[in-house]
């Protein structure tokens, strides 16, 4: 024990003043991840994890992660992890099938026009690309466009998709990144009411959609993942890894003859993924590279693009309004994000405020689902336009 307090008190007093209020902010930081997890149900399969693993990296002389000790290199578990299988991108990939598996497309398939307001909902995606671009302009010593395509993908409101491209940028922010989009999406029910209220009138947010559920043949539920993944191999050829998991986990769902790999990856391997996912993260979220200016701005940055992916969503049926003889209730359009279910259930929530008949689920969740798909284009697509 003596021996212990010894090494803890050298190394502590062999730091500056500067690191040391450093390292107690990230353990703050930290703290405030586990306590939104567990006090407030926000996102706690990540949020614990990536609030448990801040406080580990940042421990004095940590053995969590690499690093020289007495000119000698340690190799520490996390940092073996983090290049086994985020350096890689193997992490989010596994994490998709995962998801996949957990979507059912039916209500989109039986509404197949709602995926455009999915699409439209990437909006706030580019308009962070190019603002963040700009900044990097402006400001020297801030952000190379690397940055900013990895930045914008905050906007996507998909977690797995924000890993990637972080990772394959190769960006210093990918623990800014990682807290940002994870935070956002936990606080969607906050962000988006009082965007859509400030976008819409009453008389819009009362519109009934009514819904006739129409059964979707077997052999187009088969069919959708495959045709998806084609097409989104030809239109963003960078896509495929990210689309192709994705679609793989659905079809394992769909096929009606793998039940048990199905409910192997909804919840064992979707759980074991996220632990790892979460607590390998905080690589990133040492304290000298996360405590910068540049992270305020990343965070601000993705509260941006959030806030313009709902904008996106609910213009365009807006627009479509103009023209439609059946009126679309513009609120489902903010659920064009991929914060599924949680969007869906926001306005569904919204629509039974204003009107308590007023049933907008299922219209909300086939427009969720679209901002899945459309999402991981988008990530592609930012892959095709922006080399590494």
């Amino acid at each position: 024990m003596g021996y212990a307090t010894a090494v803890l008190t050298s190394s502590i007093a062999s730091m500056a003043p500067e690191a040391i209020i450093k390292m107690l902010v990230m353990w703050a930081l930290g703290g405030t991840l586990i306590y939104l997890a567990v006090k407030k149900d926000m996102e706690p399969a990540l949020l614990l994890p990536m609030g448990f693993g801040a406080i580990l990296v940042n421990l004095p002389l940590s053995g969590a992660i690499t690093q020289a000790v007495a000119g000698l290199t340690e190799e520490g578990p996390l940092s073996v992890l983090f290049d086994a299988g985020i350096a890689n991108e193997l992490f989010p990939l596994l994490l998709f099938i995962g998801i996949g598996a957990m979507i059912d497309f039916g209500p989109l398939l039986g509404n197949p026009k709602l995926l455009f307001f999915g699409a439209a909902a990437q909006f706030g995606i580019f308009l962070t690309l190019l603002l963040t671009g700009v900044i990097g302009q402006l400001v020297p010593n801030t952000f190379t466009l690397q940055d900013a395509a990895a930045i914008s993908a905050i906007g996507t409101a998909d977690g797995p998709t924000s890993i990637f491209l972080a990772n394959y940028y190769n960006t210093e922010y990918m623990g800014a990144i990682l807290v940002a989009a994870y935070s956002y999406m936990a606080l969607v029910p906050i962000i988006q009411p009082p965007c859509v209220r400030l976008l819409t009138t009453r008389k819009e947010r009362l519109i009934r959609m009514p819904y006739q559920r129409g059964d979707v043949k077997k052999s187009v539920r088969i069919l959708f993942p495959i045709v998806v993944t084609v097409i989104a191999g030809l239109v963003a050829p960078r896509s495929v890894a990210l689309v192709g998991f994705l679609m793989f986990g659905n079809l394992i769902r769909e096929c009606g003859v793998l039940g048990s790999l199905s409910d192997t990856a909804q919840n064992a391997l979707a759980n074991l993924i996220t632990i790892l996912l979460g607590i390998t993260v905080a690589v990133r979220m040492q304290a000298e590279q996360f405590l910068t200016v540049q992270t305020l701005i990343v965070m601000a940055l993705g509260l941006f693009a959030f806030v313009f992916d709902t904008v996106g969503g609910v213009l365009l049926a807006k627009f479509v309004n103009l023209f439609a003889k059946n009126k679309i209730n513009p609120m489902i359009g903010a659920c064009g994000i991929s914060a599924f279910p949680m969007s869906c259930r926001v306005i569904h929530k919204m629509g039974l405020a204003e009107d308590n008949q007023n049933h907008l689920l299922l219209h909300a969740a086939s427009v969720n689902m679209g901002g899945q798909i459309a999402s991981v284009i988008a990530g592609g697509m930012i892959l095709s336009l922006i080399p590494r």
